[in-house]
C-alpha cells in the first residue's frame, strides 16, 4: 500500500515561492505507470490538478498554472517536490500529493493546509 506525506511551511506571504515536499513509502517513484501528482483544494471549492511526474521524470503541468509550477523529485529519496511561484493570497488551499494510475486516484496524502497572507 502506497503512503505519502506532505511537508513543508504552513504560510507563505504573497509574492514568494510555496515549496512542498511529498514523501513516499510503500512504492517507488520509479515505478512505470504511476503519475505523481499535486492536487489542491482551496477553501470552499473544488480539486484542482496542478501537475505531475511520471516515473521517467517526465512532468505534466495544468495549463493555468503551467508558468507558475515546477515539479521535480529526488529518488534516492523517494520523494517529490511542489513550486509555485510568485503567489498570491488565492493560492490559499489544502495542498496533497497523490498517485495516480490509469483509473483515477491509487492514494494520496492527508493534504496540508498553505495559507498565502502577509
Amino acid at each position: 500500500q502506497v503512503q505519502l506525506q506532505e511537508s513543508g511551511p504552513g504560510l507563505v506571504k504573497p509574492s514568494q515561492m510555496l515549496s512542498l515536499t511529498c514523501t513516499v513509502s510503500g512504492g517507488s517513484i520509479t515505478t512505470s505507470d504511476y503519475a505523481w501528482s499535486w492536487i489542491r483544494q482551496p477553501p470552499g471549492k473544488g480539486l484542482e490538478w496542478m501537475g505531475a511526474i511520471a516515473h521517467d521524470g517526465s512532468t505534466y503541468y495544468s495549463p493555468s498554472l503551467k508558468s507558475r509550477t515546477s515539479i521535480s523529485r529526488d529518488a534516492s529519496k523517494n520523494q517529490f517536490s511542489l513550486q509555485l511561484s510568485s503567489v498570491t493570497p488565492e493560492d490559499t488551499a489544502v495542498y496533497h500529493c497523490a498517485v495516480l494510475v490509469s483509473s483515477g486516484i491509487d492514494a494520496w496524502g492527508h493534504g496540508i493546509l498553505v495559507t498565502v497572507s502577509s
